[in-house]
């Protein structure tokens, strides 16, 4: 069952020519206790791009997002966001964004319809308009029948769903979303990538941060790996997903196993007492596995293919960036 409705159309769309929605140069970040959180990043994003900024914990993506939506004050560089440079428009910049932080940041007390009036009256809309953009985001986000509640009375899915809507009645031309579907079950987390991919088809620019690398895998056409306070990779995901040299399967078992099988010339680990996981390489055919597990009795009932690609290609890189860092230190 649907969570929400999708089909709806943005008054933006999409330029004949490909412009720049944000453009970052030598950005630099440090903090008064001497801790340099961004060293120098360069990043550009494409208007109407799906673009994804990953990195570990402490890597620099909060920082940056900070900076774009003036909650830190950078301390090079230069920021750009469509026409506006932070530093010398920043209202004007401001207005092009939309952000929904990681964190609940709204009053809970305050009913769910004046969360987003009041929204609008931020970026200066009249209140019939403020008024018409909450009714029109908040039904296609599947909370209008809530409208009236105190959002503290809202499931964590709401209230991840009321920071969308809130962030869109002023109709940013850039939305920028913090782990959105954090703590989200699954089929509102589906439901919520639809409803991402529908207003990115219509125009809006959209720069993700997740945990969840499938979901950037599902829903971006650009990346970019930030570690350590620089940026160690931008690419499209297409072009990451190709230097991968192996694949990892699921197998699903007939019965029950308490190891995973030992199969020569294959890495293999346990899931749970019915499926196991084996790395294969890249192009190199299956029919070798088949013939070792029928030798060892296991019936394979169902394969697949792990989703979860660029996880694998993003530990990579930052082992190898860390590597390096530490090599470089000695």
């Amino acid at each position: 069952m649907a969570l929400f409705l999708v089909e709806f159309a943005t008054p933006k769309k999409l330029r004949e020519h490909m412009s720049v929605a944000l453009s970052i140069k030598n950005l630099h970040k440090t903090y008064q206790n001497g801790f340099e959180a961004l060293k120098g990043i360069d990043l550009e994003v494409e208007e109407g791009d799906f673009f994804a900024l990953l990195g570990p914990n402490g890597a620099g993506k909060s920082t940056t997002i900070s900076i774009l939506s003036s909650l830190v004050q950078k301390t090079q560089g230069e920021v750009i966001i469509v026409d506006a440079n932070i530093e010398h428009n920043f209202p004007l910049a401001k207005k092009y964004l939309g952000v929904v932080p990681q964190e609940f940041n709204f009053n809970m007390w305050e009913k769910v319809f004046d969360i987003c009036v009041t929204q609008g009256g931020y970026y200066g809309l009249p209140m019939d308009l403020a008024k018409e953009r909450a009714e029109k985001y908040l039904k296609l986000l599947g909370l209008w029948d809530k409208r009236s509640n105190v959002s503290r009375s809202l499931s964590g899915g709401m209230k991840r769903r009321l920071m969308i809507a809130r962030a869109l009645v002023h109709e940013p031309r850039i939305l920028i979303l913090d782990e959105p579907t954090a703590g989200v079950d699954i089929e509102l987390r589906r439901s919520m990538w639809e409803f991402l991919r529908k207003i990115n088809r219509e125009g809006t620019t959209i720069i993700l941060t997740t945990h969840y690398l499938e979901e950037a895998e599902s829903l971006c056409r650009n990346v970019a790996i930030i570690d350590k306070g620089t940026i160690i990779r931008h690419s499209s995901v297409k072009a990451l997903l190709r230097e991968l040299n192996e694949e990892t399967f699921i197998m699903d078992v007939e019965g029950s196993i308490t190891d995973a099988p030992i199969l020569t010339g294959y890495q293999t680990r346990m899931i749970d007492g019915h499926s196991f996981e084996v790395d294969v390489e890249k192009g190199k055919p299956l029919n070798d596995i088949f013939g070792m597990l029928n030798e060892l009795g296991i019936n394979i009932t169902s394969m697949r293919n792990k989703s979860n690609r660029l996880e694998e290609m993003f530990v990579a890189m930052t082992r190898k960036n860390q590597a390096g860092k530490s090599g470089g230190d000695k």
